[in-house]
């Protein structure tokens, strides 16, 4: 039951976000509905694919996992993939804040909000040989590699444009990636995934 959720929200929080790439299928809704109410829906689904995600997962996990290779490798090799997850996930948070922080950081990946994303699902993926994680980390790895071939296409990047700064953003991004990976790692992991770091 819990898979089946998890799998519904990952078709209307990753749709919607596909929603977003088709320029034109998302223009039509727009004139349709008015910007105020396509944002509002736009955010209602968002919302609700996440937390069908996470309880769907969170119930995946709580009433028996499904093996695929997990259980097939040697427990020291196991141990040494999560320690390398853990590893890129420090790169991962950065990307994503440098997103938002822009700067060399961000001229130089152009895309570091799904370079972030792609980094965080193959971490995962590396570390997690059930198959609702593979469902989980596959879903998102596949979307963000996706939408990151369709900008190439698109007459416009589909977001508010944001500030570039200089090498000073960099090293503010760094620090602020640094916080929210330990805060990740230490309180969000453990307390709302419910699996420590090195279990994940």
């Amino acid at each position: 039951m819990g898979l089946l959720v998890m799998i519904l929200g990952l078709v209307l929080f990753l749709g919607i976000h596909v929603l977003t790439s088709l320029r034109e299928l998302r223009a039509g809704f727009v004139k349709a509905m008015g910007e105020g109410a396509y944002k509002g829906i736009y955010s209602l689904v968002s919302f609700a694919g996440l937390a069908l995600i996470i309880w769907g997962f969170g119930q995946y996990r709580a009433t028996g996992m499904i093996p695929v290779w997990e259980d097939k490798v040697p427990a020291g090799l196991l141990t040494a993939l999560r320690h390398i997850t853990v590893a890129l996930m420090l790169p991962a948070v950065i990307l994503v804040v440098a997103s938002y922080i822009r700067g060399r950081i961000y001229t130089t990946v152009k895309h570091p909000m799904l370079a972030g994303v792609k980094l965080w699902a193959f971490a995962h993926l590396l570390a997690n040989g059930d198959l609702g994680s593979i469902i989980l980390f596959g879903s998102f790895l596949g979307w963000a590699v996706y939408d990151r071939i369709s900008l190439k296409r698109r007459a416009d990047a589909g977001a508010p444009p944001i500030p570039v700064g200089g090498p000073t953003n960099d090293l503010i991004a760094i620090a602020v990636g640094v916080i929210v990976y330990l805060a990740l790692a230490f309180a969000f992991h453990p307390v709302v995934i419910g699996v420590p770091v090195m279990g994940a």
